[in-house]
């Protein structure tokens, strides 16, 4: 509110958009130098003068009573009018229209999230594009659009007929049934170690694919099995992740509709044969050719995705596909976008790879293929027994104690990942994410939880202190609490910056930026027990300070408890 408050006042002596002056205002260094910074740098080119004598200017041609200029250098320094602002700001920020974009007027986004493999754990590993994914969700929700979340299920591929050899070969009903997820783990990381030795096991393992394909009955009962036996154990982690879809559609949904993308692909003349495979050439592109068949008659991954994309723009009416998937898989995404902009797709243009960074377990890269695993399951009991623990300590008295150490635990683990660039690699650590101090989920819950211990001291502002807040706002404004109140003023701007750039973080970052800043608001100036004249204001700016916490944490799929 307050930055565009200035820009619209600064556009008009620069020749600059509103929107270019907000891109360019910054927030200084020091607090006496004011509540925002105008450089002047881009300019001296357009103006033909030097910076110094642009911000001159511009300061005294700047009138308006909510804020003062005054040029310090190169820069435009502002301060605004504690007094003449505080009051609308906070009756602002206390809105229920609040923070509420239009950036997408209601277009339709289908995010492609989570897509764990089936008959495979559900690791540490698959939380990044689960939580990403679903912080995005709400995020374009937030900001106008219209989202659409798909879970892409892993269930169809030459992995099933990895699966279907190993268990053929050294698998049982009775331990299947006894433990389904680690006994088809084992019985994967036995394949691979073995066909090393052994090379016809991968020709067995095609075999069984191809049967799955052509509807063998078997290999249709066991895969059917797997995929039964994943979702539960699936559906129970995303019930603890606060996570739920619109539609989880496997890549076995598309089986029927890859024959009506090869025969398009060949109608248009882009398909061409190459060592017995069927392949859509991209040297143009300087990208090695897309399979489409493979030798064996069976289809692959970029099939699928193609047929997956026609069908979220001609069924679903997406206007935009994102695709939340890992960085290694940057190629076959831009392969697959190019294909389509080749069959004459121009909505191709709109597909998006969201990429992100690897998580690392000790430094370790994770994988399935050598049982480097580390089940979510039991990170998130972990985490939710550490976080009893210090609830103990800190609260032995705490009633629901298991209840508030589940929404900590689990909420640390989120927000651990969620507050790191996603383009960052993340090496997981236990201990520093179930924290209640320093950048983390539980640093932020315990303040809300201590907002709420304030306002429950506070009790009701009595009518004769809010008509003294009204009649007298300016006294109330310390410097910590004019901090906090600009800083919750300023939460449009960093919600459109999270959803133009793809980045759950900048939200993450923010809300502890908000809690950091209560809390010096907490130590500096009374707020339950203030003076009558100044007790109202506090109050509801504490009340206020809360809510949006809360509400970031639940974009972010994390609960804020009332009491820790």
């Amino acid at each position: 509110m307050l930055m565009k408050q200035a820009a619209v006042q600064i556009a008009p002596l620069t020749g600059l958009t509103e929107e270019e002056v907000l891109r360019l205002l910054e927030i200084p260094p020091q607090e006496e130098m004011g509540d925002a910074a105008f450089p002047c740098f881009t300019l001296a080119k357009t103006l033909r003068k030097a910076p110094v004598a642009i911000a001159s200017e511009i300061a005294a041609a700047l009138q308006d009573d909510g804020m003062l200029a005054a040029a310090a250098g190169p820069y435009v320094n502002i301060h605004f009018d504690r007094e003449a602002l505080a009051l609308p700001l906070l009756e602002e920020i206390g809105s229920k229209t609040f923070g509420k974009l239009q950036l997408g007027q209601g277009s339709r986004v289908v995010i492609d999230m989570s897509s764990p493999n089936i008959a495979k754990p559900f690791g540490i590993g698959h939380l990044r594009s689960t939580v990403i994914g679903a912080a995005l969700y709400r995020l374009y929700n937030e900001a106008g659009y219209t989202s659409i979340s798909v879970n892409h299920l892993g269930d169809w591929g030459t992995q099933f007929g990895k699966q279907i050899a190993a268990y053929k070969r050294w698998g049982n009903e009775e331990t299947l049934q006894a433990d389904p997820i680690r006994n088809s783990l084992e019985l994967y990381v036995r394949f691979h170690d073995e066909a090393e030795q052994d090379p016809s096991l991968e020709i067995e393992a095609r075999d069984w694919f191809r049967k799955l394909e052509q509807g063998d009955e078997e290999a249709q009962r066991l895969w059917a099995f797997f995929v039964n036996v994943s979702m539960q154990e699936f559906n129970r982690m995303y019930e603890r992740l606060n996570v739920d879809f619109d539609h989880t559609l496997g890549e076995s949904f598309y089986n029927d509709k890859m024959g009506a993308v090869a025969r398009e692909l060949q109608d248009k003349r882009l398909l061409e044969e190459s060592e017995g495979a069927l392949v859509v050439r991209l040297d143009e592109e300087n990208m090695p050719p897309c399979l489409i068949i493979k030798k064996d008659g069976t289809t692959i991954y970029p099939t699928r995705d193609l047929a997956t994309a026609l069908y979220r723009h001609d069924v679903m009416r997406a206007e935009r596909l994102l695709y939340v998937v890992g960085g290694e898989q940057k190629l076959h995404f831009h392969q697959v976008f190019t294909v389509l902009s080749k069959m004459g797709y121009d909505w191709a243009a709109n597909c998006e790879h969201i990429p992100f960074g690897l998580m690392r377990f000790e430094g370790r890269k994770m994988s399935t293929r050598r049982g480097k695993v580390v089940f979510l399951q039991e990170v998130l009991d972990e985490a939710v027994a550490r976080a009893l623990q210090i609830i103990q300590e800190k609260n032995p008295n705490l009633e629901q104690a298991e209840q508030v150490a589940e929404a900590v635990g689990v909420g640390a683990i989120v927000f651990g990942d969620l507050r790191n660039n996603r383009m960052n690699d993340i090496d997981f650590s236990l201990e520093d994410a179930v924290s209640f101090e320093g950048e983390t989920g539980p640093y932020v819950q315990y303040t809300h939880a201590r907002i709420q211990s304030v306002l429950l001291k506070a009790a009701n502002v009595s009518s004769e202190e809010q008509e003294r807040m009204n009649n007298h706002p300016g006294a109330v404004v310390g410097n910590t609490s004019w901090a906090l109140l600009k800083l919750l003023s300023d939460y449009p701007s960093y919600l459109e910056k999270a959803v133009l750039r793809n980045e759950p973080s900048v939200i993450a970052k923010y809300t502890i930026d908000v809690a950091q800043a209560f809390n010096r608001f907490y130590h500096a100036e009374r707020i339950a027990d203030a003076p009558a004249d100044i007790r109202a204001f506090r109050v509801k700016l504490a009340k206020h300070t809360a809510e949006r916490l809360a509400y970031n944490l639940s974009l972010l799929g994390v609960q804020a408890p009332e009491r820790m």
